[in-house]
C-alpha cells in the first residue's frame, strides 16, 4: 500500500484531442511543459498517425491511470479495400494491390455484422507487443515474421458509418486489446479484395470522449487564463464506475494512516471518501470480507 501527499500545483486528467505526426510520449512531453508538472502520464498509445482522444494523468491522477486499463474504447476508422500493406495501416510498405471494384456497401456491412461479439483476433507484426525482449516493431523492421497467437478482445458495437467506394468508414466500440489495424486486414479478407486502415480517430476511452478532448494550444491557453477546475477532471474520473465508500471522521482519520476499514458489503475496487466529500484514495475488500484494505492514500499537504 503507498501513501503519499499531494505535491504540484495540478492534479486531474486531461482529456488531449491528440494530433496527428505526434507520439503519445510527445504529448506527455509537451503537456509537461505547458504545466511544469512532472508527474505526467497517459492511458491507452495512439499511433502517431491516429488521432483523437488521448487522456492525461497530471499530478495524483498518476496514481489511478491504471484503472483505465480495462476501458473500452470507441473509434472511427476509414478502411481502404483493395491495399494491403504490411504494418496494416497507410504507415506500412505495400504488398499487394486488387481490383475493389466489386465491393459493395450490402457486402462491407454483412462482413461487419460477423465480427460483433467475443472473439479471437491476430494482432499486427507492426506492433509494441514484446517478444523475446524485442518489440514486434523491431522485428518487422528487420523483416523477420513471426507467426503471433491470437487473442481475445470483444468488439461491443461495430457499424457502417460512410461508404465512399473503396473506403469505408466505420464505427467500433471495443474491449483493450483491439488492434483495429488487425479488424480493417480481417474485413479486407473477409470481403475478398484485401484491406488496410487508412485513418483512424479515437472516439472515446472509458469516461472520456472527443467532445471534452483539447488541442494542445487551446491548453496552453487555459492554464494561462482559466482555473485548472475548468478544464480538468478530478484524479478519480477513472474511477467512476467503481462502488464509493463514505468514512466517518474515527475510520477517515483510521484510513489516512493506512490501517484496514470495518466496511460491510464492499466488494472489489472502490473508492474512498471522507464525509466532507474529499477523496481519500483507492482501496480493495475481497468478497466475503467485512473490511477493505488501502491501496492507495491520498493524505493532504
Amino acid at each position: 500500500m503507498a501513501k503519499r501527499k499531494t505535491r504540484g500545483l495540478y492534479h486531474g486528467y486531461l482529456v488531449i484531442d491528440k494530433p496527428a505526426g505526434m507520439t503519445s510520449h510527445d504529448v506527455v512531453g509537451r503537456v509537461r511543459r505547458i504545466l511544469g508538472e512532472r508527474r505526467v502520464g497517459h492511458a491507452g498509445t495512439l499511433d502517431p498517425a491516429a488521432v483523437g482522444v488521448l487522456p492525461i494523468a497530471v499530478g495524483l491522477a498518476t496514481r489511478t491511470v491504471e484503472y483505465l486499463a480495462d476501458a473500452s474504447k470507441a473509434y472511427v476508422a476509414e478502411v481502404t479495400f483493395g491495399i494491403r500493406t504490411d504494418s496494416a495501416d497507410g504507415d506500412g510498405e505495400v504488398v499487394t494491390v486488387e481490383d475493389a471494384g466489386g465491393v459493395t456497401r450490402e457486402m462491407v456491412e454483412d462482413a461487419l455484422r460477423a465480427f460483433e461479439g467475443p472473439q479471437m483476433q491476430v494482432p499486427p507484426m507492426h506492433s509494441a507487443i514484446k517478444v523475446g525482449g524485442q518489440r514486434m516493431y523491431e522485428l518487422a523492421r528487420r523483416g523477420e515474421t513471426i507467426e503471433l497467437e491470437p487473442r481475445p478482445i470483444t468488439i461491443h458495437d461495430i457499424h457502417l458509418v460512410g461508404w465512399e467506394p473503396p473506403v469505408a468508414e466505420i464505427y467500433v466500440h471495443c474491449s483493450k486489446g483491439t488492434y483495429i489495424r488487425s479488424l480493417a486486414r480481417d474485413l479486407g479478407d473477409a470481403v475478398g479484395t484485401g484491406a488496410y486502415m487508412s485513418n483512424l480517430v479515437r472516439v472515446s476511452t472509458g469516461p472520456f470522449t472527443l467532445d471534452d478532448a483539447l488541442r494542445l494550444d487551446e491548453l496552453e491557453e487555459l492554464v494561462a487564463t482559466e482555473r485548472w477546475e475548468s478544464f480538468a477532471t478530478h484524479p478519480d474520473a477513472s474511477l467512476q464506475e467503481r462502488p464509493a465508500v463514505i468514512l466517518d471522521d474515527g475510520n477517515a482519520r483510521s484510513w489516512r494512516n493506512g490501517n484496514p476499514i470495518q466496511v460491510a458489503g464492499a466488494s472489489g475496487i472502490v473508492r474512498v471518501y471522507d464525509d466532507a466529500g474529499t477523496w481519500l484514495g483507492v482501496g480493495t475488500a475481497e468478497a466475503g470480507e467485512e473490511s477493505i484494505r488501502p491501496l492507495k492514500v491520498v493524505v493532504e499537504s
